[in-house]
């Protein structure tokens, strides 16, 4: 019993050191990123959009794909995940950065919910109109920062503090947490890269063959080096597959009205509820159209659809502190109270 102990404490000083040194290395990972992205779009442009058709229609759609991945990258990168000791943020009243947010969707029933409309608590909109089932979310105490959290939020063990809807911790990639404020962000970043590492391979993949030499022609005619497009070609063709799936995890997850923290957490509470002759249903699963909207904060009530197309700033539709329910649900089946899972965490104190 004791040398286990010793092994636990020995795993978790690792495990400790190991967030602190990606933590440490988180802007260097970001500031590479940037690179690597910035290298590919001026190969891209370099290379390959001069042997586009119709340069008139496909330069706009281009250069707005480009836009979209380097605008929610910065934003998912700068935008504070939601943390519970802190104020969301609040688009400006003032011009001219006030162009950088979407105005809410104008709709002709008064009885919708209004994406920029006061917090009633903590919910942006009309909660009396019954269109959606929102109740305020419970608080727990947090044993590792003392906190008071609604549920779905959960304690960082590299940020050191509880991040509202907590997904995860991204070092490599955006060097913080995806929460409630930055999840959409995240998400359409994943979009657009994949997006463009595809039409990059597909588009490129004759320049690939000529920079290999296996073609014709040898003089390169570009004027970005041959080894730049060789290792953006390449590293487009992993990317396209690696975020592709990552995307097809994350939106699933949204359409399953999930996080992938609360993911494991719904297997556990499945296998409960099983041991007991009953079912467990997620009281935030309100089928996948409805939870891509509320994910998305678009259609009636929120954000236009061109928000999914133009990089504009949005709110969420909840400020983390009340969610949208299934009807006639104010907490999740098959889960009784006192058996919701913490942060998976061993305190020094339990060994």
């Amino acid at each position: 019993m004791f040398c286990q102990k010793c092994v636990v404490r020995c795993f978790k000083s690792l495990e400790k050191a190991g967030d602190r040194l990606t933590g440490a290395a988180g802007p260097f990972f970001v500031t590479f990123a940037v690179v690597l992205i910035s290298t590919g779009t001026v190969c891209f442009f370099d290379v390959i959009y001069p042997t586009l058709p119709f340069k008139l229609l496909t330069a706009p759609i281009c250069i707005l794909i480009a836009l979209n991945m380097f605008t929610h990258y910065y934003l998912v990168c700068t935008i504070p995940p939601g943390f519970v000791d802190a104020e969301g943020p609040q688009p400006p009243k003032t011009f001219p950065k006030r162009l950088l947010w979407a105005s809410p969707k104008r709709s002709t029933d008064d009885y919708a919910y209004r994406a920029l409309s006061p917090l009633e608590n903590g919910f942006r909109g009309d909660e009396r109109t019954g269109r959606l089932n929102v109740t305020r979310a419970e608080l727990t105490k947090c044993r590792k920062c003392g906190q008071m959290r609604p549920e779905r939020a959960h304690h960082c063990r590299i940020c050191n503090r509880c991040v509202m809807k907590y997904d995860h911790h991204c070092p490599v990639r955006i060097n913080q947490c995806v929460g409630v404020y930055n999840e959409r962000h995240f998400v359409m970043f994943m979009m657009y890269l994949c997006l463009s590492t595809a039409l990059y391979v597909l588009l490129g993949y004759q320049q690939f063959l000529k920079a290999l030499g296996l073609s014709f022609q040898i003089l390169w005619p570009y004027h970005v080096p041959v080894i730049a497009y060789l290792l953006t070609f390449i590293l487009s063709c992993v990317l396209c597959f690696a975020v592709g799936i990552m995307l097809i995890v994350a939106l699933w997850s949204v359409m399953k009205g999930e996080t992938s923290v609360e993911a494991q957490d719904h297997e556990i509470y499945r296998k409960v509820a099983l041991s007991r002759g009953e079912a467990f249903i997620n009281s935030y699963d309100l089928g996948k159209m409805q939870n891509l909207k509320l994910f998305f904060n678009i259609g009636e009530g929120g954000y236009p659809l061109y928000t999914l197309f133009i990089p504009f700033r949005i709110l969420p539709y909840t400020d983390g502190r009340s969610w949208a329910r299934r009807e006639g649900f104010e907490r999740h089946r098959g889960v009784r109270r006192g058996e919701e899972l913490t942060d998976d965490e061993i305190d020094e104190n339990d060994l």
